[in-house]
């Protein structure tokens, strides 16, 4: 049995050469219980260097995926992931989590599923509106960014320009996960980040924008903070309104008068 490929129009005729290969040895070890394969990471986003490899989840039927383990070679990383496995997204905060994004706008070059495989990466890499509420709430990370940005301007407000530059740079993360939590998205790797918000625009956070406040409080711009605290308390109020809650918008009203330094450069 021949199988035929799919793969991306930007794979160059080496790297479509290793995914052939790749595709017809897993074929003849596992035959029906080979179900897809995906391609992940830079080669398949169109953003592969002569440095990159290719990375390649084999989606394997649970019985074959029990016999295998990921494949590290200098070409490719082979990464066998179950359907079962596949099929339960893992929540905020566990180790599943973090390999979500990886499904995230990665093409699939082969489903004999008839389409599943396809659904399940979708689902792996959007938020359900009770798991964006369970990181922006429930985890805290809409909380924790508040908290990072006003120990930032506390500190530049006491002029201690060292610790605004720390909290400011440690309030990114908590950031982005609340911008993408709120789009419905789980957060992509911090090399995708540019990548996807130029090619899967989020309407509220126009690209130029977020990375500029992003670029701008990483340096410690207090400034960038303050403008960051005006959109996210925006975003926020139109997705309680989504959701037909008031979570978010609550918590932000529980800072009381401290929201004050957020809102007003000190005379």
């Amino acid at each position: 049995m021949t199988l035929s490929l799919d793969l991306p129009a930007h794979l160059t005729a080496a790297d479509c050469a290793l995914v052939a290969a790749l595709a017809e040895r897993n074929l003849a070890a596992h035959g029906d219980g080979l179900l897809g394969l995906v391609l992940s990471g830079s080669a398949g986003r169109g953003m592969a260097t002569e440095r990159s490899d290719l990375d390649v989840f084999v989606v394997l039927g649970d019985e074959a995926a029990a016999e295998r383990t990921t494949a590290h070679s200098s070409d490719v990383d082979e990464i066998p992931w179950s359907r079962s496995e596949l099929d339960a997204p893992g929540a905020f905060g566990t180790e599943d989590w973090w390999h979500r994004w990886s499904c995230a706008w990665a093409p699939v070059v082969l489903d004999r599923t008839g389409g599943a495989i396809v659904t399940a990466l979708r689902r792996q890499a959007t938020l359900t509106p009770e798991e964006a509420d369970a990181v922006l709430i429930d985890h805290d990370r809409l909380d924790g960014w508040i908290n990072f940005a006003y120990r930032a301007l506390k500190s530049d407000r006491d002029g201690r320009p060292l610790e605004t530059r720390l909290d400011a740079a440690e309030s990114v993360p908590w950031l982005l996960d609340v911008v993408f939590a709120i789009a419905g998205r789980v957060r992509p790797y911090n090399k995708y980040l540019a990548w996807e918000l130029r090619t899967h625009p989020i309407e509220e956070w126009p690209a130029d924008d977020l990375l500029g406040l992003v670029q701008r409080t990483l340096e410690g711009d207090v400034d960038a903070v303050r403008e960051t605290f005006v959109r996210v308390r925006a975003a926020c109020s139109a997705y309680d309104a989504s959701r037909g809650h008031s979570r978010t918008t609550d918590m932000i009203a529980g800072w009381g008068d401290e929201l004050r330094l957020l809102e007003v450069r000190p005379g």
